[in-house]
Order: structure tokens, then sequence, then C-alpha cells
């Protein structure tokens, strides 16, 4: 059993490093900078994604300015996020703060500019940080914006860490009953 499961996870560590390969190789990787929330100002495209369970901490805000060149598209299936456009500054942060504090171990946000090659802003991210207590991190995502054209792709993941953490806690609980 315990081989079968090493075997697994090296299979999955495998492909995630194939893909994040090939996704960096095929485009180009943009930066975050930390933010305060006030100095967000315009009109956005908010793209809400995760809160799919009750125990989702895959949860994230972006903020895609509206009338630039770039589209943010979320590497995931179309029922993990929602997108809402024309909303105003306002009205996104205070969307943005409320949609990330849906896991009850939240501690508080964490909000980034997202920039193009050339520095200039063409979004932001919302991002929840969680109690350390909790999960032994802050900051439990993975996150990766790169360029294709005129796109920002944006995959969406958990650290090795809590993958890891929480694949052997549900392969020990379904191994228990």
């Amino acid at each position: 059993m315990k081989k079968g499961l090493h075997k697994l996870i090296l299979i999955i560590i495998a492909i995630s490093i194939t893909f994040l390969s090939i996704s960096c190789a095929t485009g180009r990787a943009l930066k975050t900078e930390e933010i305060k929330a006030q100095a967000i100002s315009g009109t956005f495209t908010v793209i809400t994604y995760g809160a799919r369970f009750s125990g989702d901490l895959e949860n994230i805000v972006i903020l895609d300015i509206e009338d630039d060149k770039y589209n943010f598209e979320v590497f995931a299936p179309e029922f993990d996020y929602k997108i809402k456009k024309n909303v105003s500054a306002p009205d996104a942060i205070i969307m943005a703060e409320s949609f990330i504090a849906f896991h009850g171990a939240f501690k508080h946000s964490q909000v980034s500019q997202v920039k193009d090659l050339d520095g200039r802003v063409i979004g932001y991210e919302f991002r929840p940080l969680y109690h350390p207590s909790e999960f032994g991190f802050f900051d439990v995502l993975d996150i990766h914006y790169w360029l294709d054209g005129n796109k920002v792709k944006v995959r969406i993941d958990l650290i090795p860490e809590i993958k890891k953490r929480l694949f052997i806690d549900e392969t020990f609980q379904s191994d228990s009953q």
C-alpha cells in the first residue's frame, strides 16, 4: 500500500513539474507586488475563484482592469470561477475582501498588483492569509501569472506542503473507514 502511495505522489509531482515547465516556456512569467487596497481605482472585471466547498482553501479574487489590452484567463474549469464585469473599485474591493474571507481559518487578506513585462499594473490579486496554527503557513496558495499574447493566464494551486498534508489526510481517512 505504501509503495503504491509513494508512486502516486511521485507521478503527481512529475506531472506538476511538467505542467509548470511547459507553461513557463510558452509564456512569459509576470510578477506581483504587494500594495494597500486603498490604492486601487478604476473599473474592473472581477474574477472570483474558489469557495467550491466548505473547506476550500483555494480562494482568490482577481481584478482585471477593464479597457486595457489584457484579459485574465484562469487555467481551470469554468465551474471553478465566476466573472462579473464593469465593477467600480470600491465595490470590487468589498466583493474581494468578502469572498476571500470564506474559510474559517481566514486571518486577513494580502493585496498585490499584477504587472506586465514593462512594469505597468494590469490587475490586482486578493488572496487569503490563514492562521498559521491551522495549516502551518499563512499563505497556502501557489499562484502563477504568465503572458500569452494579450492574455494573462493564471494557474492557482496549493503549495506542495499543504497538498501533501491534505492528500495524506484524505488517504488516511478513506483507508480507515
